[in-house]
């Protein structure tokens, strides 16, 4: 029992959904029936209850970040290193360093995806802003901090800090590599051939997430293996062409480590443009129950 202004009441929790779909508590009072809140009571409750969600919303924006951090870290620590040892010794060949970077995107959506989307990906993000799957007063913190730094920090524990001049001194831990081993994404043909490659590419991909982890009808257990298997797959036929990076910050952040940013832009705006339409092509398709002329009213 608690008293509020001379109003016995009971204080009770009280679950909520929010607007991301996370569940929040706050301590709400419980009013014994037949009796009217009084208005102390009533603003009382509303008080607690905004305290505590923007307590927990705080929390769980920090907890997404560092969850979107270790797992774009991990990625990028694998998929790179499996890059490096197959320029150094030939023994992961083109198949091998492929099946590297689908099971560790694999690994980390099983691992992390019910604490932050496993996202892993600035243009997915970007994508899922897009369609309201994403609030965008997190974008920005999100794409720089998540992504983007810890893709280029990634790669600085690869090259161990030195940059360019630890692969001229040959000093890299834990991969020994030369200047020459470049990890980052060049396509191999011309501009458009990439450009459009890799526009397809992450088109494919988005449509993969956007089907299987946003669909309340897909089977949500196989989605790491859907996404994890879409990965190798795309990387076994576009990697020799354009590297099927699909991902910014997978490109950024080598190219930050190394200093080569040659086509550097084809990676920043295929992929975005190819998650965009993705997205937006999947949610032609969506099932509702709402009638069309709603549904274009909704959209417009």
């Amino acid at each position: 029992m608690a008293a509020i202004n001379g109003d016995r009441v009971h204080a009770i929790a009280v679950e909520e959904e929010g607007m991301d779909g996370n569940i929040r508590y706050c301590e709400g009072l419980h009013i014994e029936e037949g009796t009217e809140p009084p208005v102390s009571v009533a603003a009382d409750l509303n008080s607690r209850c905004s305290r505590g969600w923007s307590f927990s919303s705080s929390l769980c924006f920090i907890q997404k970040l560092l969850a979107e951090v270790m797992g774009t870290y991990f990625m990028m620590f694998a998929g790179c290193g499996s890059v490096v040892v197959n320029l150094k010794t030939g023994t992961l060949t083109v198949l091998g360093t492929c099946i590297v970077w689908g099971l560790v995107v694999m690994a980390m959506v099983y691992s992390l995806g019910h604490v932050s989307g496993a996202h892993f990906n600035p243009a997915v993000t970007i994508a899922f802003a897009t369609c309201k799957r994403f609030p965008w007063k997190q974008i920005l913190v999100t794409l720089f901090v998540a992504d983007s730094s810890s893709n280029v920090g990634a790669c600085l524990y690869i090259s161990s800090g030195g940059g360019i001049d630890a692969c001229e001194r040959n000093t890299s831990l834990p991969f020994d590599f030369k200047h020459e081993h470049y990890f980052g994404t060049i396509p191999t043909g011309s501009n458009v051939q990439s450009l459009v490659l890799e526009f397809i590419i992450s088109f494919y991909l988005m449509f993969i997430i956007s089907g299987i982890g946003t669909d309340n009808r897909a089977i949500r257990e196989v989605v790491g293996i859907a996404v994890g298997g879409t990965v190798l797959l795309i990387s076994l036929f576009a990697g020799p062409i354009s590297g099927a990076s699909m991902n910014p910050a997978r490109s950024i952040g080598p190219a930050l480590v190394m200093k080569r940013y040659e086509r550097i832009w084809i990676y920043m705006v295929a992929p975005i443009g190819g998650t965009l339409s993705g997205a937006w092509a999947y949610n032609l398709i969506r099932f509702t129950d709402k009638p069309l002329r709603e549904i274009t009213k909704n959209a417009s």
